[in-house]
């Protein structure tokens, strides 16, 4: 018997599951006439009759049930091998799966594709989002190089340390801050340090990261009119929070997009944190030459 995956072998499926070539029209959007014709066709490849037809309805001849036991079987391992092809495609190239979720967006790489692609064609990325929970941080960064390669984000020594990972930077991000959008200093493009007078903002605990830290000493010790807020992590519910309470949360300019009730501003003061590329110590050799590719295209 020749078995041959196309879409004939998923209509008979379609049709054993929903008991009529009607009710299996129905659920794949086409005629009960281009359904019988399928069938038909794919009675004809085959050379066994698959339905027995009568006034009572289908029933499925030895030869059609023996065919709907391994059919599902086919298409996954079809399905499989279409996958493995596409991946053994990717393989000629250099695959980079860039780890991504609302707090690691990975747009300043977008920015920087377009001069790759032209210089160093042979590199792909591939895009793996995840969800942005303290386990998964721990876990994603302390094993980067199994299932992600690289995720984008804000970093110092301090967070490279306990993660266990390394990074490379991308730029020297000015620290902004999120606001609702229904808060009275949305209205401004820009924000002076003394409009956060009277208002909570929210840090990240001491010790996460040294320019942070840095911050908070500033503000402690010369804008004692700003109540400080700790929180121990960076995901929605923080962004969440922000919105209901009317606090201001620190931010940098690439997370504007991930809350759509909360504006992204800078504010006039001399504080900055890296962001860029965290990768493993110890990185695979396609890793290390996109992060070489990266440095050569950021000097052009």
């Amino acid at each position: 018997m020749r078995i041959i995956y196309n879409h004939q072998l998923e209509t008979f499926i379609s049709v054993v599951d929903a008991g009529s070539f009607n009710k299996a029209a129905e659920g794949s959007y086409i005629t009960p006439t281009a359904v019988i014709k399928q069938i038909n066709l794919l009675e004809a490849d085959l050379g066994v009759k698959l339905f027995e037809r009568s006034h009572r309805g289908l029933t499925l001849t030895k030869a059609g049930q023996s065919l709907y036991n391994d059919s599902k079987y086919v298409i996954q391992y079809c399905k499989d091998s279409v996958l493995r092809a596409k991946n053994a495609m990717l393989a000629d190239g250099k695959l980079i799966r860039v780890g991504t979720s609302p707090m690691t967006p990975a747009q300043a790489l977008v920015d920087l594709w377009s001069g790759l692609q032209q210089e160093y064609p042979e590199f792909k990325l591939k895009f793996v989002p995840f969800e942005n929970t303290p386990e998964n941080a721990r876990e994603i960064l302390a094993h980067l190089g199994q299932n992600i390669d690289i995720v984008p984000g804000i970093f110092d020594d301090t967070l490279l340390s306990l993660r266990g990972c390394s990074g490379y930077e991308l730029s020297r991000e000015p620290i902004y801050c999120a606001i609702s959008v229904n808060h009275p200093l949305a209205q401004k493009s820009e924000l002076e340090v003394s409009d956060l007078y009277g208002e909570s903002l929210m840090l990240m605990h001491r010790g996460w990261s040294s320019y942070v830290d840095v911050l908070r000493d500033d503000l402690e010790a010369n804008h004692k009119q700003i109540n400080i807020v700790d929180f121990d992590f960076y995901n929605l519910e923080i962004f969440n929070r922000c919105e209901y309470e009317g606090g201001i949360l620190m931010a940098v300019r690439n997370w504007a997009g991930v809350h759509p009730l909360l504006k992204v501003l800078r504010v006039k003061w001399e504080h900055f944190i890296p962001y860029g590329l965290l990768y493993a110590k110890e990185p695979s050799d396609n890793v290390w030459d996109f992060l070489e590719a990266v440095k050569q295209v950021k000097k052009e």
